[in-house]
């Protein structure tokens, strides 16, 4: 079917519906590859080194040098682990609620732009069928008008639109693949925060314990 055609022609035959569809195939590319190297990056250190690591340094009983290597760390873990040793270094408050809270503001930055690509994943089909539906329209519409054709024509018509209904595909099937993919990966994190700061918590307890016996 698309025997000599060039990019630009293949392009025309979906109509105004396909180059839509490009552009959320670029955005939707472009959000994925963001999204695994940020994942990458921020799982560099595992729950398992991290909270030893945390717990060592605490009981060495510098707090400076745990913020330090906190701080050394890019991974949400360290933030959560931060917030609460930040609290209760000056005394200003619930360390448990802070990193409670830091767990919140993670999520949502781990969560960032991952609703576009269940969008994508979920409008594009939609919106590839409808490209079809007027591709089809149009399909009909011009053969009314030259009065003349047969099922060769009528087929040739029908599978030029239905290139909008398989860019539509194109697009859905990777961005809902990696959508659910990476709330996975999000779960997962979750999960080691919420170990973190229960490590946290019980370290920075004994700590204050053994300082007031």
């Amino acid at each position: 079917m698309f025997d000599g055609k060039k990019i630009a022609d293949v392009l025309n035959m979906g109509g105004g519906i396909f180059y839509i569809l490009l552009i959320a195939s670029i955005v939707s590319i472009t959000i994925i590859c963001f999204k695994l190297v940020e994942f990458w990056i921020k799982s560099k250190i595992t729950r398992v080194q991290f909270t030893s690591k945390i717990v060592e340094k605490i009981k060495e009983g510098e707090l400076n040098n745990v913020i330090n290597f906190c701080d050394s760390v890019n991974s949400p873990m360290s933030n959560v682990a931060k917030a609460g040793i930040v609290v209760f270094k000056k005394n200003m408050g619930n360390f448990v609620e802070s990193m409670k809270r830091e767990i919140l503001i993670q999520t949502v930055k781990l969560e960032r732009f991952t609703t576009i690509l269940g969008t994508l994943g979920s409008v594009a089909v939609y919106i590839g069928l409808f490209g079809t539906v007027l591709g089809i329209i149009r399909a009909f519409h011009d053969i009314s008008k030259m009065n003349s054709g047969g099922i060769s024509v009528v087929i040739a018509g029908v599978s030029e639109a239905l290139i909008a209904t398989a860019a539509g595909l194109f697009v859905s099937i990777p961005a809902v693949i990696s959508f659910n993919f990476f709330a996975k990966l999000i779960d997962n994190f979750i999960v080691d925060m919420e170990c973190c700061c229960s490590v946290v918590e019980d370290t920075l307890k004994w700590k204050k314990f053994n300082e007031f016996k």
